[in-house]
């Protein structure tokens, strides 16, 4: 069976994420119509009673039905109440496993979208969105539902009881009952759903923005700066605050209105009932009047019942709209004739690119080659669209205008799953998950025996990080207090290139945080990776680059010069301009390094 088919019935959208288990949904809702209707027999034996107490007093020993009625009364409350559990178990394994569906099939989609959705996307957002919208559901299949089922069942039996026995008093009532949804109704709608919409919007911006700011803790407190200075956190409590207290206002006279409203029974009822006795007293009028005053806060019950259950399906629903958003976003497209590459040469033909909603173009007209087995270097200031070219390369983002080429195959043509397995990229910021240094290595190759990721571990040099840490590659990153540095980290990804072997390699700026050690380390890794492959390095620390085979400077997303090391000095370009300030801020790190010492050993008298 298809999980998730979006329909224009948001509730069958919603339904469908629980694949064969949405038949627990219905049964469940069934079942709790059942109980709801059962749920008010009891009332009738408690007002019968009653009435045998009333009409046989004071000989109450001729209230020979008592013992019965009571028994009844409690074998119909016990079987609604477990009616109604069987009911919640069924909507609960219904609303878990929607829960659980939903949160696969919207990451499994996430992991298929261009790099391009998640630059407008705080890593805060897009958390909130599915950790709290399928929370939602969950609490609206499990227990909204079901309430709410049993909310619009229960007027229905109930109306039957409410004219069964005294037309007048079941007309007085029903008023209550009719005004209340008159008011409910335009709480539900216009101005206040849309004020319920921004104020989700407001709390799903504030609770992102506080994930950054948590984040952004370690600099706050290095420099002494408060939550105002985080203008956007500050903002959104800001909005937040604002929207809660709208929408109470907005609600405020309705929903005094709508309480007095369900509770105002008893206004009616007991001067009607007075009145219509008159001086007289009437055993049976009084029984009637007993028995709707008993029966009657049940309505109140159930238009409470409706109005959260109505309240809690407009959040579900729009929870449901923001999961909807993320799936509707269509992923790269991929070719229906898909071709194979018969080497890994990269050529770059024309190529020009702009990021979605912006009017300048970040690469323009790229043309350049890099031969099988060859390495390649790009320099060039900050914002010039290095990694941006980089990126084009896996697919992260497509071009709007040229080709790229993989083996004389447009990249484009080239199915995801070949296309990610022929190319390694490491990111300039490492990213290791919350587990062992084994899984971490081993999300390039699943298969891999644990001999191969120690000998991947070692080429990447990681030999002193494993023997430091208690358990060994078994150690799990982040707990028990086991933290890496960021050089470390760089090494543990470079073992997951040695461990993949793919034809192709891009590296980040591997090695512009490392300290000069890890650094050290980090090289000799990188001469065991790049042999005898195609390899593309975005360049920050120029002595790293010295021997590659070309070198392509950009600026401001133009390649305006490309050589050897050697062609681009002697050129006496851009790039020797660049070469000669690297030489100077090296320099200048070694005398400021080294005056230090020299004061110490003149005050020595050495």
């Amino acid at each position: 069976m298809k999980l998730y088919e979006k329909k224009d019935n948001k509730f069958l959208s919603l339904l469908s994420f629980s694949g064969k288990y949405k038949y627990l949904t219905v049964i469940g809702c069934i079942l709790a119509g059942i109980s709801a209707v059962l749920g008010l027999i009891p009332f009738i034996y408690i007002w019968k009673m009653i009435e045998e107490i009333i009409l046989v007093m004071p000989n109450y020993s001729n209230a020979v039905n008592l013992a019965h009625y009571g028994w009844m009364a409690l074998f119909y409350g016990i079987l609604s109440i477990g009616i109604y559990f069987v009911a919640l178990m069924c909507t609960h394994l219904s609303a878990f496993r929607n829960e659980r569906n939903m949160k696969i099939i919207t990451m499994n989609h996430l992991l298929k979208l261009p790099l391009g959705f998640f630059s407008n996307k705080s890593s805060g957002s897009l958390r909130k969105i599915i950790d709290y919208s399928s929370a939602t559901t969950e609490g609206f299949l499990a227990h909204s539902l079901p309430d709410l089922i049993s909310a619009l069942v229960t007027p229905i039996a109930f109306l039957v009881l409410l004219f069964s026995y005294n037309w007048f008093f079941g007309v007085l009532s029903l008023i209550p009952m009719l005004i209340a949804l008159l008011i409910l109704i335009p709480m539900m709608r216009g101005s206040n759903k849309e004020m319920l919409i921004n104020y989700q919007q407001s709390l799903e911006d504030m609770n992102s923005e506080a994930v950054e700011y948590v984040r952004g803790i370690p600099v706050t407190k290095t420099f002494q700066q408060s939550i105002f200075s985080f203008k956007n956190f500050h903002k959104t409590i800001k909005d937040y605050s604002k929207f809660v207290t709208n929408y109470s206002i907005s609600c405020q006279v309705l929903y005094t209105c709508f309480t007095v409203s369900i509770n105002g029974f008893f206004a009616l009822l007991i001067p009607a009932g007075i009145l219509l006795m008159g001086s007289t007293f009437n055993p049976s009028l009084f029984l009637d009047l007993i028995f709707y005053i008993i029966l009657t806060p049940i309505a109140s019950l159930i238009m409470n019942k409706i109005m959260f259950s109505s309240q809690n399906w407009m959040i579900a629903k729009q929870s449901l709209l923001k999961i909807e958003k993320i799936l509707d976003t269509k992923p790269l497209e991929e070719s229906k004739n898909p071709q194979h590459t018969t080497n890994h040469q990269i050529k770059f033909n024309n190529v020009s690119f702009k990021y979605p909603g912006n009017i300048k173009e970040t690469l323009k007209n790229i043309n350049f080659e890099i031969k099988e087995n060859e390495t390649i270097a790009l320099v060039g200031p900050s914002g010039g669209g290095k990694t941006t070219l980089a990126t084009l390369i896996p697919r992260f983002w497509d071009v709007d205008s040229g080709e790229i080429l993989i083996g004389d195959v447009n990249v484009k043509n080239i199915k995801e799953k070949e296309l990610m397995k022929n190319i390694s990229f490491i990111f300039q910021k490492t990213q290791l998950f919350k587990d062992s240094i084994l899984n971490n290595v081993l999300i390039a190759k699943k298969d891999a025996k644990k001999s191969e990721v120690l000998e991947a571990l070692s080429a990447a040099q990681c030999d002193d990080i494993i023997k430091k840490l208690p358990d060994g590659i078994d150690t799990v990153i982040g707990k028990s207090g086991v933290h890496l540095s960021g050089g470390e980290q760089q090494r543990i990804a470079l073992a997951r290139v040695i461990l993949k072997d793919a034809p192709i390699i891009i590296l980040d700026e591997a090695t512009a945080f490392a300290d000069p050690e890890n650094e050290y380390k980090i090289q000799k890794a990188f001469k065991k990776i790049t042999e005898g492959k195609t390899v593309l390095i975005i360049a920050h620390r120029l002595s790293t680059i010295k021997n590659v085979d070309k070198v392509h400077v950009i600026q401001s997303g133009e390649i305006i010069e490309s050589g050897t090391h050697n062609e681009l000095i002697e050129a006496d370009g851009f790039y020797k301009n660049m070469w000669d300030n690297y030489n100077e801020s090296v320099q200048w790190k070694v005398k400021n390094f080294q005056s230090p010492i020299k004061l110490k050993n003149e005050k020595e008298g050495v």
